[in-house]
């Protein structure tokens, strides 16, 4: 079984998604060639050349791949299907721009967000936000997958696959890209973070997000937020944590001020440990907690983040 699996990165930088994707195309059998898509992007293929379990490595470096928009790289990929079995792409926002089209193009049904592999056919996904799972089996020639990458480990470093130049087609010109609006921030990207600390609505404001910047920064985590916080205008869109958000799976997940609707916990609940802290004791969110504090957030942040000092972080 061959499988192609496109990278995510940033031209420079190979995201940490790419190497929790190839487990999950390496599960499959077979083969598995990296695309690396981009413009200038020599350094995120090389980078995942040394990942374990890859096959190949292709380069497609052009300008109008430099942002990897849905209508060019479904241009490059297509073309590319007849000799895989299987297409897979983390579940990002970047992947759930362009795979939809491939498999349009393709006239297969995609197979979105898998988080397990019971055969070359068969797959495990969420469904209903998490609260069950469905078990997919697809006929299609060409399996056009996401992956949902909080459920697979990430492949070791010790690879050496070869790298190797891809022929690139035209520009459409059907879309362009005219800029982004990126939030900039010293501490660790949502998804890869090994602690995350969100806050919801019982923040009250986004100045009040301070008193999770602070612990976070003790704790060398990720600030995140809950659908209701963004809505509210407290923090930007970027930080929402949810299944309309971004889905975490980190080792610590602290929820402050977050009720724990189900849309929420759908995006963090797979997180290792789980530490809630609300003044509402039938808050659902304590139903999945490993720790639950009753208590006042504006109270306990300062006290846990005086506690950290004392301890030496």
């Amino acid at each position: 079984m061959a499988v192609l699996l496109v990278a995510e990165h940033d031209n420079q930088t190979l995201n940490d998604a790419t190497a929790k994707a190839l487990t999950a195309a390496a599960a499959l059998g077979g083969d598995v060639h990296i695309l690396v898509a981009g413009h200038d992007c020599r350094p995120a293929a090389e980078a995942a050349a040394k990942l374990e379990g890859a096959g190949k490595v292709l380069v497609a470096d052009a300008a109008q791949l430099a942002h990897q928009l849905a209508e060019e790289m479904a241009a490059l990929i297509v073309p590319m299907a007849g000799d895989y079995d299987a297409i897979l792409a983390p579940a990002t926002t970047t992947g759930k721009n362009f795979m939809p089209r491939v498999a349009a193009l393709l006239d297969v049904a995609q197979i979105s967000d898998i988080t397990g592999i019971a055969a070359a056919d068969t797959f495990e996904r969420p469904i209903y936000a998490g609260n069950a799972i469905e078990t997919v089996q697809s006929t299609d020639a060409t399996k056009v997958i996401t992956v949902r990458t909080t459920a697979f480990q990430a492949a070791g470093d010790g690879g050496a696959a070869p790298i190797e130049d891809t022929a690139v087609p035209g520009a459409s010109g059907i879309s362009e890209f005219a800029g982004a609006e990126l939030s900039k921030s010293d501490r660790p990207e949502l998804t890869s973070a090994r602690v995350v600390i969100s806050g919801g609505r019982g923040m009250q404001s986004g100045d009040n997000f301070t008193l999770l910047e602070k612990v976070a920064d003790k704790l060398g985590a990720a600030v995140g937020a809950s659908r209701a916080a963004v809505d509210a205008g407290f923090v930007p869109n970027d930080y929402q944590v949810g299944q309309t958000g971004k889905v975490v799976a980190p080792e610590l997940y602290l929820a402050v001020g977050i009720s724990g609707a189900i849309q929420h916990l759908a995006g963090m609940k797979d997180s290792k440990v789980i530490v809630a802290i609300n003044k509402d004791e039938e808050a659902p969110i304590f139903q999945i907690a490993d720790y639950g504090l009753v208590a006042d957030l504006f109270e306990a942040l300062p006290e846990l983040e005086s506690e950290l000092e004392k301890a030496g972080l």
